[in-house]
Parts: structure tokens; sequence; C-alpha cells
């Protein structure tokens, strides 16, 4: 099978790719810049190291039709590139929700040009199921499902949240307009686990940084996550790309961890030899210093100290996930970051 994944050298793509490559498909991938070789690298390697075929194709999200080339005789299509920033966002729309909008509408476009396409896996998040932590007590039940949406995230508040929302829904109003070509939306919790390449862009990754370098060292808030290995993201779209009868949403979280938690992990995998934050920030602290922080007063009521839990039945079922324990994503993710010598003792 021929299969498209855009934005191939991001961090979960590029395991999809992997896997793929490793059944032997035959697999498109699209970037922004094919002159950018520290980008493309590492898959070049992949496609040297396993039996499948692998073609590069240069493609704008913002710009239409650039994706044709890419999807054309392609029996599915794997979207996977999408802005992840949650910090440091300067114009929300312009930076989170255009580009993920406008480039779900242009590569779903390029996939109804394309007749040979039957399957559209969409690499969504659990950010548009739910927005603020606080929307889990304006729920039935005591875990999000799939029958949940965001409905607290706005331009101005939780933009990347809004911006996963808005995509998915475009996502699945094209879907339903047509015949053709079915939809299995990937909704996995926040990303943790090793790269195939060394990079530091990945928010998981420069979480895990932040951890080890004193970033935090007077402590952490009680932020709760659902969260997912890169592995078990990866295979997950391989699994709805190649089953057919897999379509519909899929909550993709293993556990809910609190960051002082994240932080305990590390401790006791690493002992005292980083900077790693041994206490919580309280609160009320919080709402003093948080604004200098990146953290305004309607997150921190919203979010702090609110666990989250999710039901990944679907996922288990559908997709025949095995989930990998957080506590070992986070400690090999740990170990590659300091072999790879961004993080200092």
């Amino acid at each position: 099978m021929k299969i498209l994944v855009t934005g191939g050298s991001g961090y979960i793509a590029s395991w999809i790719i992997k896997y793929l490559l490793e059944q032997g498909h035959q697999v498109n991938t699209t970037v922004r810049d094919l002159s950018n070789e520290a980008k493309i690298f590492h898959l070049k390697q992949l496609e040297k190291e396993k039996e499948g075929k692998l073609h590069f194709y240069e493609a704008d999200l913002l710009e239409e039709g650039s994706f044709d080339e890419a999807v054309k005789d392609c029996g599915v299509v794997i979207h996977s590139a999408s802005p992840f920033k949650v910090s440091g966002i300067k114009d929300p729309v312009k930076q989170l929700v255009e580009p993920a909008v406008k480039g779900t509408r242009n590569v779903l476009r390029a996939v109804s040009r394309a007749k040979s396409v039957k399957k559209v896996v969409l690499t969504s998040s659990v950010a548009a199921i739910y927005g603020d932590n606080a929307d889990i007590k304006n729920i039935e039940g005591t875990k999000f499902t799939e029958e949940h949406w965001n409905t607290s995230s706005s331009e101005k508040h939780q933009a990347y949240s809004y911006s996963k929302t808005e995509a998915e829904k475009v996502a699945w109003q094209m879907a339903n307009e047509q015949q053709r070509w079915k939809l299995a939306v990937i909704n996995p919790g926040f990303v943790v686990g090793p790269s195939i390449t060394k990079r530091k862009d990945s928010t998981s990754i420069s979480l895990i940084i932040s951890f080890l370098n004193g970033t935090y060292k007077s402590g952490v808030p009680e932020l709760y996550f659902g969260m997912v290995d890169v592995r078990n993201a990866a295979m997950a779209h391989l699994n709805a790309a190649t089953k057919p009868d897999a379509e519909g949403r899929h909550i993709l979280v293993s556990e809910t961890l609190s960051m002082p938690e994240l932080a305990k992990i590390l401790h006791d995998h690493l002992g005292d030899q980083y900077k790693i934050p041994g206490s919580s920030i309280p609160k009320w602290l919080l709402f003093l210093v948080g604004p200098f922080s990146g953290f305004n007063w309607k997150f921190i009521r919203q979010n702090v100290g609110i666990p989250v839990y999710f039901d990944n039945t679907r996922a288990k079922n559908n997709l025949d996930i095995e989930f990998i324990p957080v506590s070992q994503s986070i400690r090999e993710q740990a170990e590659q970051v300091i072999s790879d010598g961004l993080v200092e003792k």
C-alpha cells in the first residue's frame, strides 16, 4: 500500500514512517523545506535500514494544491502535520489556528481530488476533547470519552486546544460530505518517550530538559496530564490506517500523571545528579507569580490541582494498543536527552 504521511519530520510522524517502512509500505511524506537536510536526514537513514520505500515532497499547509502530487495514487493519507506550540505565541490565529484548520482543509481537498484514497487518519488531540481540566466537572461520568468535545477554548484562551478542536471539526464536516473515504481520528494525550532524531524542539522533550536543568528547581505546579508513549501514538496511526474497520475517534491516553509525579519518576531514576524539582508550588502562590511565568489567573483557576481521566477502551479494542507505562517513557526520554548532551549535571 502507498501511504502519505504529512509533516514527516515531526516527533510522532517519524515513528509512523519508521513502522510503515518496517512493514514494507511505500511511503510518501511532506516537509515544508526539502533543502533543510537536518530535518530529513534521519528519515533518509530509516529508508536505508528498512524494506519500504520513502519519497519526499515539499508542501505548505497554507498553500492550496501543494499536497496534490504527494497524495497521488495513495490509498491512505495520515495527516499529522500541525503546529504544536503552547508558549511564546504572539498571534494565536496566524501561528496556530490558521495552519491547523486551513492545513486540514487543504490536505482533505487534495484527498477529494485523488480518487485512490480510501482512508484518512487524522492526528488530533485530547485537546479537542476538553480545554481546561475543570471541564471534567461538567460531564456525565468520571472520564472523558470520544463523545466529548472541547467547548471551553477560544482564540484567546487555550489557543492550541482551540486550533485542534476546529481542525478536527473541519475534518469531520468534509468526511461527512462524501462517501468514498473513511475517517479515523487519533486523539493522543501529552506525548512522551524517545525521539528518533536528536531534537529539542518537541514540547515534551523541552519539558524533560526543564525538569533536569533547574528551570523548575523551586517547584512545579500541580498540573495533571493524560499521557501516552510516542511509540503507542505512532502504532495507533498505523493500525488505524491498515485496519479496514477502524474509523471514528480514539482517545490515546495511557494514564494521568501530575508534574510532581513526573519529577518523582525522574528523581527515583537519576537521584540528585540533576536539578530535579522536589516540591510543588502551592496554588495560592501561583496566583502571585504565575503571570510572570506565562500562567494567567484563568488558566491557574481552571487547571491547577484538578486531575483529569480518560476512557481508552476504544483505542485498546479497535487499534490493538497495549500501552507502555509512562514511567518507562519518561525514563527513556530522560536518558536520551542526557546522552544527546542537551543537559548538564
